[in-house]
């Protein structure tokens, strides 16, 4: 698979078979998504793997938009993705080197989260970012630690489902050219 058949094949999947996700694979996933890039290499994204009753508990922490609640009851799996903070966008005396501020974190979590979406899509696994759930709640249920900040879940397994691709805005509505 080329990198575009990879891009422009994967689907935020929803609904996916109770067959687990081995750990040898997440493991894989993980090393792969280690690859992607980040500010100054700070490699700041960190993952938790939560299955069976702790992400059952989870589950509850979605009530802001049901529909994440049946994705996450569907999945046999799902991602915690988090971010050391104080480091993407930072210098090492702790000031700012961008304009964005504590912003250029999130935006490394989202090229880390991205890259781990395509490396299981890849291996035949469905994957869906979710941002609705009760942030205080979920990073409690999951002990996140001092120094680190929840960023999204990711719920993954093996689809069951093959959604068709939304449509896209043409190239002229995306892209502008400036001399």
């Amino acid at each position: 698979m080329t990198a575009k058949e990879c891009i422009i094949g994967r689907r935020s999947i929803r609904r996916f078979t109770q067959q687990p996700v081995p750990h040898e694979l997440l493991e894989q996933l993980i090393e792969t998504a280690s690859f992607a890039p980040s500010w100054k290499n700070t490699q700041a994204a960190r993952y938790i793997a939560v299955e069976g009753e702790r992400k059952d508990k989870l589950a509850a922490c979605t009530t802001i938009w049901a529909g994440n609640k049946a994705i996450m009851d569907s999945a046999p799996m799902v991602i915690a993705l988090t971010v050391v903070t104080g480091r993407s966008g930072f210098e090492r005396d702790g000031s700012f080197s961008t304009g964005k501020g504590t912003g250029w974190q999130m935006f490394d979590a989202g090229i880390a989260s991205e890259v781990f979406c395509l490396a299981a899509y890849e291996q035949g696994l469905g994957t869906v970012i979710m941002g609705l759930y009760d942030e205080a709640e979920a990073a409690e249920l999951l002990e996140i630690p001092d120094g680190q900040e929840l960023v999204a879940l990711i719920a993954i397994g093996y689809p069951a489902q093959s959604p068709d691709a939304p449509q896209r805005k043409p190239v002229a509505d995306l892209l502008t050219y400036k001399k």
